[in-house]
């Protein structure tokens, strides 16, 4: 297993069979996947990419902290998932935000995601709410403090 950074556009196979399935190509393209301040990072096993994930330097109005990041387009591929891949790749994210000094990860998680994310120590806030056309999510964060 591998984790390295990749480009936007590498992410889109993964994002389109995992994120976007049935859906045109075009809609795993996200705002700002290509701003300096973000970056991508794809996890491979044997040469072949089989998770990705995403971290955008996009504040939520929901937090009061100021060096916020968010994550988006976390995904594995359904056949490798449950084998632990998608936690080091959360796991990737939180170190690479933790060298930035963050002091808080948030993202929308989808519904079925949220258990997975309790476990990583993130904790939900607020109800529910649909994203059209992709399904319920829920906010998550997780704050990080200076030692």
């Amino acid at each position: 297993m591998e984790i390295k950074k990749i480009s936007s556009s590498a992410t889109y196979p993964v994002r389109h069979e995992v994120l976007r399935k049935g859906k045109p190509i075009e809609t795993c393209q996200f705002k700002g996947d290509d701003d300096e301040n973000t970056v991508h990072f794809g996890l491979y096993q044997k040469e072949q990419l089989i998770g990705i994930i995403s971290i955008f330097k996009e504040p939520s109005i929901l937090f009061l902290e100021k060096n916020q990041l968010q994550i988006r387009g976390m995904a594995v591929l359904e056949e490798f998932q449950g084998k632990g891949f998608g936690a080091e790749l959360v796991k990737a994210a939180e170190n690479y935000c933790i060298n930035l000094n963050v002091d808080l990860i948030w993202f929308n998680a989808r519904e079925k995601a949220v258990p997975f994310y309790k476990k990583l120590g993130y904790t939900s806030i607020g109800d529910s709410f649909l994203i059209p056309e992709v399904g319920i999510h829920f906010v998550m964060y997780k704050k990080h403090t200076k030692e």
